[in-house]
Order: structure tokens, then C-alpha cells, then sequence
């Protein structure tokens, strides 16, 4: 269970996240995450938030963000919103290693699929890029699909593929997510 100064490190990707604040510090309003990712972090999918906005400054180092296709390369200092909705990715680039304040409105379970996607990866579930295989990602996307959509394909398609997916993803033992990450 995410709590206030609960870090978290993904052994496959080297992204480590503290909880600055979580949603039952802020009665659901706001998870706050400091979050270190590793030089040459890979890039996630393109994805968007149909519910929450994300508010990003960047402590230390470097990082690029991909919005709506476009890059953008933010510092030190530097500060970014994300509206819900908008389609966005965001990695370091660079050979040394970034910090990012982070905090997405309202906090809904985002803390889950964190811990869910970390506790997947330091357990040898998911490929070296800390990706599930695609069973596994039905059933998060299912879970989940309140906070975090991928851009493509289409919602519609996402939800009828990762549909059919999901009796097959429970069948091999595969959840939605895991009491023993999150407790």
C-alpha cells in the first residue's frame, strides 16, 4: 500500500518513485510522487488520462516529453501540465540521471497500477523493458483504464481486444492486480 515516504524501484526499468503524498494523505485529491528515472530511461507508450491532469517540475537533470507527437525537452526547473486527456510520454534522454516532482489530480488508484506495474517487474513478470506480457497487460488495462489509456488503438478497440483477453489472462492465473503489491 502506498504511504507517505514509500519508495518503490523498478528493477527493470531503474525508475524509482518515493510517495510525497498519497490518496488517503489528501482524501483522494492528489498523488504527489518524487520520481528518479536512470539515464537513457526507456520511453513509455503514448498514453493519456481520461480522468486526472499532471503537474511535472523537474528537479534535477534533463527529461523529454512527447505531446501529442511533438517533443519537448524540459530542465532544472522547468515545470509541465497535462490536461486530462492529452496524449503524452515522458523518459531521460540524457547520461545522467533526472528527478521529477509529480503530481497527478485527483489521485483515483493511480498508486495501484504503480505498485502493481513495479511489483510485476521486480518479480520477473514482465520483459526486460518491464512490460507484461499481453495477457497480463489486458488485465491491467481493464483494471485500470480510468487512469491510464494508451493512445493507440482506439478506446473502443482497447476495450473489446483487452476484453476477449481477459478470460484467457484468468484462466493462466493473471489478475488485474495483486493484493501483495499494494498491501
Amino acid at each position: 500500500m502506498a504511504y507517505k515516504g514509500k519508495t518503490m524501484l523498478n528493477s527493470k526499468t531503474g525508475i524509482e518513485t518515493r510517495f510525497v503524498q498519497t490518496s488517503k494523505d489528501t482524501d483522494g485529491q492528489l498523488l504527489e510522487m518524487e520520481t528518479a528515472y536512470p539515464a537513457h530511461s526507456p520511453e513509455p507508450p503514448p498514453h493519456y488520462h481520461p480522468f486526472q491532469e499532471e503537474d511535472f517540475v523537474v528537479l534535477t537533470g534533463e527529461m523529454t516529453v512527447r505531446l501529442d507527437g511533438q517533443l519537448r525537452i524540459l530542465r532544472q526547473g522547468d515545470t509541465l501540465h497535462i490536461p486530462k486527456n492529452q496524449v503524452h510520454s515522458m523518459w531521460n534522454h540524457t547520461d545522467s540521471k533526472a528527478v521529477v516532482n509529480w503530481k497527478v489530480r485527483p489521485a483515483l488508484d493511480s498508486e495501484y497500477l504503480f505498485e502493481t506495474a513495479t511489483g510485476l517487474a521486480n518479480d520477473g513478470k514482465t520483459n526486460a523493458q518491464g512490460t507484461p506480457d499481453i495477457l497480463q497487460s489486458a488485465l491491467l488495462m481493464n483494471r485500470f483504464s480510468q487512469v491510464f489509456r494508451l493512445a493507440k488503438p482506439p478506446y473502443p478497440v482497447q476495450r473489446f481486444v483487452f476484453g476477449l483477453l481477459a478470460l484467457p489472462g484468468r484462466l493462466f492465473g493473471k489478475s488485474g492486480w495483486y493484493a501483495a503489491y499494494v498491501d
